[in-house]
């Protein structure tokens, strides 16, 4: 089998397009560099839904904690505190669990014990309280100056919200919000490793560098290949976010624009 062929048999295999069974022996280059490929398309699904929904949220969570009502920003606090203070993996797997009794009760929740929306919504909860947290600490980073521009313009409430605290809190937390997007790009892979199951082995990129490394006893070559997926990903995110980052800042002096630094979390 050429290595067009491969492609063309396993590209979309993750998402139930093409070969049905995994390849058993002979292990090919390509045959690694295709599947753990096409399995990234999970992981890119996941990032991609789970980074937009819980942007939304984020910036709520962030205006319920900086509230001044204590009953919302309790609710803030506890909600970031939860899902900041626990592992991915354990969130993960209660999830899952608890979607399977719902299930129990009613066949609606059948659907939520799938990776691609019980998963997603654990994503999209951890996300939100990492990204809320950052959002929070750029409200207060805010300039005294600018709230007070705006007063004197007369802005208030949804005005001032839209128009001058909005965009300021976005521009100050961009940088690490863009690490946040990383992270939670990588953290993907735990997906199928935790209490969501890969439905007909279909799987993400980690699942099948997984699969390669228990079948050749090699993990040398799937793992590299892997690692190499993800670079090309974060150089992407890097980009975009790069871009939008400019615009954000497209008002300031070349000197005054704050910069996109990439930075290792070590432990979520």
């Amino acid at each position: 089998m050429s290595c067009w062929e491969t492609i063309a048999d396993y590209g979309l295999r993750s998402i139930g397009y093409g070969e049905r069974l995994l390849p058993r022996e002979g292990f090919t280059l390509c045959q690694q560099f295709t599947l753990i490929g096409s399995g990234l398309l999970w992981n890119i699904y996941f990032g991609v839904l789970a980074l937009a929904s819980g942007f939304m949220l984020a910036t709520a969570v962030a205006m319920g904690k900086a509230s001044r009502n204590p009953v919302v920003r309790k609710i803030s606090d506890w909600f970031i505190f939860i899902f900041r203070g626990s592992p991915l993996f354990i969130q993960f797997f209660f999830a899952y669990f608890l979607f399977l009794s719902l299930k129990q009760v009613s066949p609606f929740f059948d659907m939520f014990t799938s990776a691609w929306l019980g998963a997603l919504i654990v994503l999209f909860l951890n996300t939100a309280a990492y990204s809320g947290e950052i959002f929070y600490g750029a409200l207060q980073s805010i300039p005294k100056g600018d709230i007070e521009a705006a007063d004197a313009y007369g802005l208030t409430g949804w005005s001032r919200f839209k128009r001058i605290t909005w965009p300021t809190m976005l521009r100050l937390a961009w940088p690490a919000y863009t690490n946040e997007a990383i992270f939670l790009f990588h953290s993907t892979t735990l997906v199928f490793f935790s209490g969501f199951p890969a439905w007909q082995q279909r799987g993400d990129a980690l699942y099948y560098a997984n699969y390669f490394a228990d079948k050749t006893f090699n993990p040398f070559v799937p793992y590299p290949i892997l690692a190499g997926y993800f670079i090309l990903l974060t150089l992407v995110i890097i980009g975009l976010f790069g871009i939008m980052n400019r615009r954000l800042n497209r008002h300031l002096p070349e000197n005054r624009r704050s910069k996109i630094k990439p930075r290792m979390n070590l432990i979520r």
